[in-house]
């Protein structure tokens, strides 16, 4: 199928580096005017992201942040049956996992048994997800994040390279989890931990 990239950045380019089977990038849109007209990875810059509105292709928001990626779809209005979901063929899904709409898992993303992730998620390369672990819609996991079963983690929340959570945690929507932060309890809404053990940013000594 036809499909067109929404946001030309670095995630776009990764996604274009896969091989993902049934899937045909057609181009990219962007809003930043200066890359109208240009290519990236031999794929044109077709215009503004407001023409996916008007565009036959489906979708697939390629924005790094997941904030950003809820205000795309928000903005031109589109239903799930406009997005591709983009899994890398390394990517075994088992029976029991489900995979929502726009979301990503690149090379080496590993799901176990009965993982549910939601809708325009993010998986970065060799993310390690366990039993019954939910991901919520926008969440970006970037490489090497690894959860224990029963981790859940909140709408939007960012989670850096090389995190490690614990078993049967909750991580809040739009939370921030640092780079290789190991984290031993839940972490509430909207708050950026960091550090082994992790804790929140300004409450470290």
């Amino acid at each position: 199928m036809d499909v067109l990239l929404l946001a030309a950045g670095g995630l776009a380019r990764e996604v274009l580096a896969a091989d993902l089977p049934g899937i045909e990038i057609v181009g990219l849109l962007d809003d930043d005017p200066a890359r109208a007209g240009t290519e990236i990875g031999g794929r044109p810059v077709l215009g503004r992201i407001d023409l996916a509105r008007d565009r036959p292709e489906r979708l697939l928001v390629c924005a790094g942040r997941g904030a950003a990626r809820r205000g795309i779809v928000e903005r031109i209005g589109a239903h799930d049956d406009r997005f591709v979901t983009a899994v890398d063929p390394s990517v075994r899904i088992p029976a029991g996992c489900t995979v929502g709409a726009g979301s990503i898992l690149l090379a080496g993303t590993v799901l176990t048994a009965d993982v549910s992730i939601g809708r325009h998620v993010v998986a970065m390369p060799g993310v390690v997800l366990t039993h019954d672990d939910v991901i919520a819609d926008y969440a970006t996991l970037a490489a090497g994040v690894r959860l224990g079963g029963g981790v859940q983690v909140g709408e939007s929340a960012y989670l850096g390279m090389s995190v490690a959570v614990r078993q049967n945690l909750r991580i809040g929507s739009d939370a921030l989890i640092g780079m290789g932060a190991v984290v031993l309890g839940d972490v509430p809404p909207g708050e950026t931990w960091v550090g082994v053990p992790a804790g929140k940013m300004g409450d470290r000594s």
